[in-house]
């Protein structure tokens, strides 16, 4: 199943300038997503990152893994934002960037649930560019109610 910008919209809390989703390909709720991130030079955070040599952050990277598998607990626990829950990222292992993302590129995101205790969610990501790895990472999220 795959998803338009409309739908990702339903299912994260973020908006730009924190967006770091474009698409999602394929969802298979309780298993795993593909999606992409396309890296423009009008990101606000290459400005700085670094001048004269943009270059995406790896935390931003990570960031954008973290987004998808948001999306794929969402559709997994058949909630949304607007059903008054959030998917909080509380911890991550094993991060490592294998090479430099940069304007132009497009990240191929890929994460798979790999153990999951009620609120909580373990996921396997990978982010690749050009079926070159980028990064990977091991992230951890927690569904909690908004409080308010």
């Amino acid at each position: 199943m795959q998803l338009t910008i409309d739908e990702v919209l339903d299912h994260l809390p973020h908006r730009y300038p924190f967006l770091l989703l474009d698409c999602v390909d394929e969802v298979v709720p309780g298993e795993y997503i593909v999606g992409r991130k396309n890296v423009s030079g009008n990101e606000p955070y290459l400005q700085g990152h670094f001048p004269g040599y943009p270059i995406m952050p790896g935390v931003l990277i990570v960031e954008s893994l973290a987004q998808l598998c948001c999306v794929l607990a969402f559709k997994t626990s058949d909630r949304r934002p607007g059903d008054g829950y959030l998917h909080y990222l509380a911890g991550l292992d094993d991060a490592r960037f294998k090479r430099r993302v940069r304007p132009g590129d497009v990240l191929e995101l890929r994460g798979r649930i790999s153990s999951r205790r009620r609120q909580l969610m373990k996921f396997d990501c990978e982010a690749h560019v050009d079926g070159e790895l980028a990064c990977s990472v091991k992230l951890i999220c927690v569904e909690r109610k908004i409080e308010t």
